[in-house]
């Protein structure tokens, strides 16, 4: 995976930096553009669903969620071992 890659994003009016692989950030664009919504009102969902889980972690885990349920989309290729 790459290096990190930040991205600002207002949540409930409050002003916030996301950092997670650019990998992820691609699952997400997808997944909005896929939804019509933007990239903001997915952050916003997922974080309201998030429970006591890191905001990037639940990033993270709705993209391998996405992936699974959307096999072949998102991939770089890249294998993990």
């Amino acid at each position: 995976m790459g290096s990190l890659k930040k991205r600002s994003v207002n949540l409930a009016g409050h002003a916030t930096s996301l950092a997670l692989e650019e990998e992820f950030w691609r699952v997400l664009d997808e997944a909005a553009l896929d939804e019509a919504i933007s990239m903001a009102a997915l952050i916003q969902r997922i974080d309201t669903g998030r429970g006591d889980r890191p905001l990037a972690s639940a990033c993270r885990v709705f993209a391998l969620l996405r992936t699974a349920d959307h096999p072949g989309r998102g991939e770089t290729g890249g294998g993990c071992g």
